[in-house]
């Protein structure tokens, strides 16, 4: 199991620009930390920008889910530091692997990872799931790590995220492997979150605005078509309560005509009865 302990910010070298929704940062020579920060604010804006609500938050019968996706973190108790996680000679058994699942609630964390394995290699990759889909970060490959650390670092833009560092040994048939790793995790400068929250607002404001015209604009198709359906089943009921009295009518009739039918039936029996075998009272005189 991964421990987690909190540890002091420290500089971050420089960093390209975003490519993904959790881009790669590759490190600069000059180990210059302003201008990683700069890219790092560029590429949250970017992806703020671009920031589109979930169809599950737009679905949703409150409005809270929504609002807390473009508040991200709160800002009472924000302190900037970062979270690691990590732990040492973590056995991979042969035709196995092992994951460990990060999940990640403030655009713009950057992300830090160092890998390395006891004697053998293993296959090593990093993906990022969100409800939209899943993000390859880094595509899953067999590494050296046993002869040197594997690192990486990115940025992940769109929360909330999980992000999945997989220990992949299952190519393997003869080798348990032992994996040690740390990944730590940035949150965003709190002048980025600032900025991050409004650029978010005014896309999910947009996005809500022209759907609540959409609603508008069916729900106003769709009181046009109850009033019409409502007036259908008027004039239908009214074509009921009338065929009902019709068929009361007809029930009437129906049951007085057996009635009758019956005794006429037994009328008939009986004077065919007289006409073939005679009067009974006519016997009695001859």
């Amino acid at each position: 199991m991964a421990k987690k302990e909190e540890k002091d910010p420290a500089p971050i070298e420089a960093a390209d620009d975003e490519t993904t929704e959790s881009a790669t940062i590759n490190g600069g020579a000059d180990d210059n930390a302003e201008l990683e920060a700069r890219a790092i604010a560029q590429a949250m804006q970017s992806a703020d920008a671009s920031y589109v609500p979930s169809p599950s938050l737009l679905a949703s019968d409150e409005p809270e889910p929504l609002l807390a996706q473009v508040d991200g973190p709160s800002l009472v108790n924000f302190n900037g530091k970062p979270s690691v996680y990590q732990a040492k000679l973590v056995p991979v058994a042969l035709r196995a692997k092992f994951d460990v699942p990060i999940h990640v609630t403030a655009g713009g964390s950057v992300v830090e990872y160092e890998i390395s394995t006891e004697d053998y290699d293993i296959s090593f990759g990093v993906t990022a799931e969100r409800e939209e889909g899943v993000t390859n970060v880094k595509e899953s490959a067999r590494v050296d790590s046993h002869l040197e650390p594997v690192t990486g670092k990115f940025l992940v833009g769109s929360v909330p995220c999980a992000l999945i560092f997989s220990f992949d040994n299952e190519y393997s048939w003869f080798r348990e492997k032992k994996v040690t790793y740390k990944i730590t995790v940035t949150p965003p400068r709190m002048d980025n979150v600032i900025k991050g929250r409004r650029l978010r607002a005014k896309k999910a404001l947009e996005v809500v605005t022209k759907d609540n015209e959409e609603m508008a604009e069916r729900y106003e198709t769709s009181t046009q078509k109850r009033a019409e359906f409502e007036a259908d089943v008027k004039k239908l009921e009214k074509e009921l309560a009338e065929k009902k009295k019709s068929l009361d009518v007809v029930l009437t009739e129906e049951n007085w005509l057996e009635k009758k039918r019956a005794v006429r039936s037994k009328q008939m029996k009986l004077l065919q009865k007289r006409l073939d075998k005679g009067w009974v009272d006519e016997k009695s005189e001859v």
